[in-house]
């Protein structure tokens, strides 16, 4: 795993469990890998005056996923002053570099309110 601020890298194993009927990784173990990583790039990249909560999450396959999967994601945050929705892409890629899946994940970023 690699993380800073505005980037991450996280990596998942294929193991039985995450397997689907077709000997693959199943599409939704895909899924909340792109989730995780979108959501670790952003959040430590926030300011402690934004918070951001996940609204809504596409994902694009491309081939089926087996071996070691690889997740990146990197983003920049937007001067936040008032709430604003914020998308942030992960590319997941299989040990040859190949991309399986893409997932775009629209976050809402808002200020703290203050006293909080």
């Amino acid at each position: 795993m690699h993380f800073e601020p505005g980037h991450v890298r996280v990596q998942l194993r294929d193991r039985r469990r995450v397997r689907n009927h077709l000997r693959s990784v199943h599409a939704i173990a895909l899924a909340n890998l792109g989730e995780l990583s979108t959501g670790l790039s952003l959040i430590g990249a926030l300011g402690a005056d934004v918070r951001g909560i996940l609204t809504g999450l596409e994902v694009t396959y491309s081939k089926k996923a087996r071996g070691l999967l690889e997740a990146e994601a990197r983003c920049t945050i937007p001067d936040v002053t008032e709430t604003v929705d914020h998308m942030v892409e992960t590319h997941i890629r299989d040990a040859k570099g190949d991309t399986v899946a893409v997932v775009s994940a629209r976050w809402r970023l808002s200020p703290v309110p203050s006293g909080h």
